[in-house]
């Protein structure tokens, strides 16, 4: 069976939970996923080259650079590539395909790996995608994993629920992190990540610093954790907090371990704070202009602040949204708290 879920962060983790289910009760099916490459570690760590903890999920990954392709559609480059991708797809003779990504794209990629089935939601996210599927499932979950689960039963014939899904153990990341962590020895500690897609979806920094300055003063660690493009946001976090926290800009490697051992995570909408749903840390989630409903955290220990006047708005501003503002660091703080005792 071949998975096609190409990106991003979060949305590859909306799927694992349908893939890790359909993994745990069929131990001897042959799963391949195809990915874009900056998200492979989300589904083997380095190096790996067969199931077990460093790819506990699926048997093989084809490399897929769309987004390359986009830019170059035309190159002697992008044109090789996409035969190699064809010939490996078409070579891996998969009989069954479940398209979780409901794009034209992902359904053509489909249809070059030529398999007996290429099965699809009924309302995928791109309308045309649905004339590429062989058969399509109509969704009544709210919430995109479950939305997957539906998807991944119809193509297996089974009635799987959604699990906690199985995240490679990296043995180089996990050295890396423990000279991160040095400082802290052993104290717990907290994730906070500040970024996110757009800024309509980032609560402040200053508060976030709030927030950091707070829980070292009840005995925590705090790391910021910093995305590509983001450190100097995360500078501005550790500023407002006094530096007093440890700012890092981990590979995806590094961030699988450090969430991992986190003891709490807070972030709005954002891929770390799906990773932290995933791994069934304790997250406060910080919602504006999304749904949480649809795309929030999923299972274990959490709590979404959300302002009740917020609407649910994709537009890219770069302020943050009305509603998001609205929320306060003795609001998180408050809810953290809550989550924490519970963990106790």
């Amino acid at each position: 069976m071949l998975i096609l879920r190409l990106g991003a962060m979060g949305d590859i983790l909306h799927a694992l939970p349908a893939v890790t289910a359909l993994r745990a009760a069929h131990p001897d099916w042959f799963l391949g996923w195809a990915v874009e490459p900056q998200w492979r570690g989300l589904l083997a760590a380095e190096n790996a080259a067969e199931r077990g903890p460093a790819m506990p999920v699926v048997d093989r990954l084809h490399i897929v650079p769309a987004k390359q392709w986009g830019h170059r559609p035309l190159s002697a480059t992008t044109l090789k590539d996409i035969r190699r991708v064809r010939q490996e797809l078409r070579g891996a003779r998969y009989d069954v395909c479940i398209d979780l990504q409901g794009a034209v794209r992902s359904a053509v990629l489909g249809k070059w790996a030529h398999p007996r089935r290429l099965i699809g939601e009924e309302q995928p996210r791109e309308w045309a995608a649905r004339y590429l599927f062989d058969e399509t499932v109509r969704t009544k979950g709210i919430h995109v994993i479950e939305q997957a689960i539906e998807v991944a039963n119809a193509a297996a014939g089974d009635e799987l629920s959604a699990m906690l899904p199985w995240l490679p153990v990296n043995e180089a990341a996990e050295r890396r992190c423990d000279g991160f962590l040095a400082s802290l020895k052993g104290k717990p500690f907290a994730i906070l990540n500040p970024g996110a897609g757009w800024g309509a979806k980032r609560w402040p920094a200053e508060r976030y610093g709030e927030v950091a300055r707070a829980l070292v003063g009840k005995g925590y660690g705090v790391v910021i954790n910093a995305g590509p493009g983001e450190g100097m946001l995360a500078k501005e976090v550790n500023v407002a907090s006094g530096n007093i926290a440890i700012a890092l800009t981990p590979t995806l490697d590094e961030l699988i371990t450090l969430t991992r051992r986190a003891s709490l995570v807070v972030a709005g909408d954002t891929g770390p704070l799906h990773l932290a749903s995933a791994l069934g840390k304790p997250v406060v989630g910080i919602f504006g202009p999304t749904d949480p409903a649809r795309n929030g955290p999923f299972g274990g220990n959490f709590r979404v602040l959300r302002h009740p006047e917020s609407r649910r708005d994709h537009s890219r501003r770069v302020e943050p949204e009305a509603g998001l503002l609205s929320i306060s660091p003795e609001d998180v703080l408050h809810t953290a708290d809550e989550l924490l005792k519970e963990a106790r």
